[in-house]
């Protein structure tokens, strides 16, 4: 049989598990919101940030004598084997909570403090001895601790997602140079246009995907301004004098981070700006990473009816009817991280216009899917590079038949015969199936070495033309 211990709080007592490092709140938390099933332990980065802040914590009211030194050392100690990576089962709040986070800064402020009184001799639950709220949470609120940690946890994700956007973006650019001797058609709005190449086409996509990774690396210093010291509203009640200080600063000591206090308290813990802003630039790179996804899909469709001009590389057997067929599954999983990013904006958007006065009660569904959106992309981004992009090769006779027979290269020829002219042959070139220079040089609009010249692959993607 399971064994319990009693503990008590402001509405009473509760039996909490007798192995259980966290306490009542956190068990009253685990009868209240079953929301999602999805624990917090299920989001590491803020698990770790959460240690990391109450660690800094801990340093600061040691540092000006607000905690005796031995709790002190002791609650240290425990966040340090939380931000190693210990005891995280011991997590289990929903990520979907009310009370703006409280919930989940009482699961680590019990955990910890149930951690120091181990190391320091004591049964669980003696908080007489050392005390999730007297000790760890000195100095402290979940508005200034939850808010500081999330940004804390956020900047790590994106930091993470960072080291795989950059090799996506790097074999887009590889496969760029691989195919740059590849002339294909270019098309707007689904129809035939000018000539390019192949290798055109895949520089862009990794070229618009690093765009976003200067996008990233922008809102990571807004991540590093915090609030810590604010306490409840802004105002700082409860804390001691020069704690403010000393703990921004050990906690960027702790990180390594550039972190800075926020320049109006109040103003920062009411204000959830940089999530917004963080979600919209995670928008943007689903946006863009899902418009890249459908074009290798369309690129890559057929085999035989399709625009066939591309292979990617074969993952799995795609239908259970339908023998021999293979799907785009690697681009089409992609995608669909990319819906539930945009969809989590909504969400963020939502939560972000509904904060009340002097504080958002919404901040933990923010944080669940920011935390969650970066590690969808981070992993989709890992597998569209490792899964398809790496292996793609070009159908390069198949681009070369429709690019010489494109009427589309007509439009070299604007500057030297007229648009109107132009626009003749490539009527012409369609309804009778004629080569362009032909029929350019029947019309006695140019010569037929001029007209070669002019629309010889190398001309057609930007080489100046001279001469006669």
């Amino acid at each position: 049989m399971t064994a319990f211990r009693t503990e008590c709080d402001s509405l009473g007592a509760l039996c909490v598990p007798a192995d259980a490092y966290w306490g009542v709140h956190t068990a009253r938390a685990l009868e209240n919101f079953q929301a999602s099933g999805i624990p917090l332990a299920a989001h590491p980065d803020l698990v770790r940030a959460l240690a990391t802040v109450k660690r800094a914590a801990a340093r600061a009211n040691r540092e000006i004598g607000a905690l005796d030194p031995e709790i002190a050392q002791a609650v240290e100690a425990a966040c340090q084997a939380i931000e190693a990576g210990g005891h995280h089962e011991q997590f289990p709040v929903d990520v979907i909570q009310g009370g703006a986070g409280t919930s989940t800064n009482m699961n680590a402020n019990e955990v910890i403090a149930n951690l120091a009184l181990e190391r320091l001799g004591f049964e669980r639950g003696r908080y007489d001895q050392v005390s999730p709220l007297d000790h760890v949470n000195r100095c402290q609120s979940t508005n200034d601790v939850y808010p500081t940690a999330l940004r804390l946890a956020v900047s790590s994700a994106l930091t993470g997602l960072l080291t795989e956007l950059g090799p996506l973006t790097e074999a887009f650019a590889a496969k760029g140079a691989e195919f740059a001797h590849v002339v294909k058609v270019g098309r707007t709005q689904l129809q035939d246009a000018v000539p390019m190449t192949l290798g055109q086409e895949f520089t862009a996509f990794g070229v618009t995907l690093a765009e976003d990774m200067a996008r990233i690396r922008e809102t990571l210093p807004l991540l590093h301004e915090i609030s810590l010291g604010a306490t409840a509203i802004g105002t700082g009640i409860t804390t001691e004098p020069g704690y403010a200080e000393a703990v921004i600063r050990h906690l960027a000591a702790f990180t390594g981070l550039d972190l800075k206090p926020a320049f109006d308290l109040v103003e920062a813990t009411s204000d959830t700006g940089v999530f917004l802003l963080v979600s919209g630039v995670l928008k943007r790179l689903a946006v863009k990473l899902s418009k890249t996804c459908n074009d290798l899909r369309l690129l890559a469709s057929g085999p035989q009816n399709g625009l066939g001009e591309i292979n990617l590389p074969p993952r799995q057997a795609g239908s259970s009817i339908m023998p021999g067929k293979v799907n785009p599954v690697i681009p089409e999983m992609v995608n669909q991280i990319c819906y539930a990013v945009a969809g989590a904006d909504v969400s963020i958007t939502m939560a972000a216009e509904n904060g009340q006065l002097q504080l958002n009660a919404f901040e933990p569904l923010m944080g669940h899917l920011l935390l969650t959106s970066v590690r969808w992309l981070t992993r989709g981004c890992t597998a569209l590079r490792t899964h398809c992009v790496v292996g793609i090769t070009a159908h390069e006779e198949h681009l070369a038949r429709q690019a010489a027979r494109s009427v589309g290269s007509v439009t070299a020829l604007t500057p030297y015969i007229g648009y109107a002219a132009a626009a003749r042959i490539a009527k012409q070139a369609l309804e009778t199936g004629s080569n362009v220079a032909d029929l350019v040089a029947q019309a006695g609009l140019l010569d037929q070495a001029k007209a070669q010249k002019l629309l010889a692959p190398v001309s057609l993607n930007g080489s100046a033309v001279t001469g006669g």
